[in-house]
């Protein structure tokens, strides 16, 4: 059942093998066995796509059920053991290594028993569809069949190296930014402009000269303190930088929106007790970080 429910949850049965630490092979032969045990087929299969039938998608969801149940059961003792178990946590890029990481960390320390695996990407992550246990994530929250938690927000800050300041000169205003290289993590902001709030609380859009850009940001990163570029950088992970002077803000009398941060969980009764227990831990240590980073 847990091998059922995971190849549904990930789309494929490789995806599901890695996952699980087990060989392609032993997932189809597993599904196989289970479909011959109930006398009907659970998936429909070809050379490029998968599907449930009817019957996979009922046992599917009673599957789902079935596991919560016992792992529930199983945690009669957790209160005196800590936490056991293993938990499923996805997170973009920036947020994931400066915010989740050092949440992860001390999760850890409280619960030495659990076991904890993070996948890291920049693409929309939806707990319940993705076979994550919970999720971190930025932005605006669609809808979908899980629930969204509000951290806080995350300060977007524009940069510079003061190598690249003596050079080309500190820009005086929103229309001079487009003279300078821009660097920027790929897919953001594509139209070539920024958007900024003034001082009066309007929203403009300012034209950049987009001169590099990486699918990560610590490329991003890397490209601002070598002064090749200026660019847009999330505040939890150049803090450090700001303080020591390694990059300077620019445009002090604008403001980019920040990114709301959200915690999506399934439903609380798709929940185990793992995940209940560490939501509620990682919302308190990731709101109490947003707050010190204000």
């Amino acid at each position: 059942m847990r091998i059922f429910v995971r190849v549904v949850e990930r789309g494929s049965m490789s995806a599901a093998a890695r996952d699980l630490g087990i060989g392609q092979p032993a997932v189809s032969e597993r599904i196989e066995k289970l479909e011959a045990h109930l006398g009907t087929r659970l998936l429909r299969r070809n050379t490029r796509n998968m599907s449930l039938t009817h019957s996979g998608n009922v046992f599917y969801e009673r599957s789902k059920t079935a596991i919560q149940a016992a792992e529930h059961a199983l945690s009669v003792n957790e209160e005196n053991q800590g936490l056991q178990g293993k938990i499923r946590i996805a997170a973009p890029y920036s947020a994931g290594e400066s915010l989740l990481m050092p949440a992860l960390l001390r999760l850890l320390d409280e619960h030495p028993g659990l076991q904890v695996d993070v996948i890291f990407n920049d693409r929309v992550i939806d707990p319940v569809t993705e076979g994550v246990d919970l999720s971190l994530r930025l932005g605006d929250v669609s809808e979908g069949f899980f629930v969204a938690r509000p951290l806080g927000s995350v300060r977007r800050m524009l940069l510079a190296s003061p190598a690249l300041l003596a050079k080309m000169g500190c820009p005086h205003s929103p229309q001079a930014l487009a003279d300078y290289p821009f660097a920027a993590v790929s897919g953001v902001f594509s139209s070539q402009r920024i958007p900024l709030i003034t001082a009066e609380n309007q929203l403009i859009n300012v034209p950049v000269n987009v001169k590099f850009q990486s699918t990560h940001w610590r490329s991003v990163f890397a490209c601002l303190l070598a002064g090749h570029a200026i660019g847009v950088l999330q505040f939890p992970v150049c803090r450090n930088e700001i303080e020591q002077g390694a990059l300077i803000p620019l445009l002090n009398h604008y403001q980019l929106p920040s990114f709301s941060a959200w915690l999506l969980h399934p439903p609380a009764g798709m929940m185990s007790y793992e995940t209940r227990v560490c939501a509620s831990l990682l919302e308190g240590y990731l709101r109490d970080s947003l707050l010190e980073l204000k």
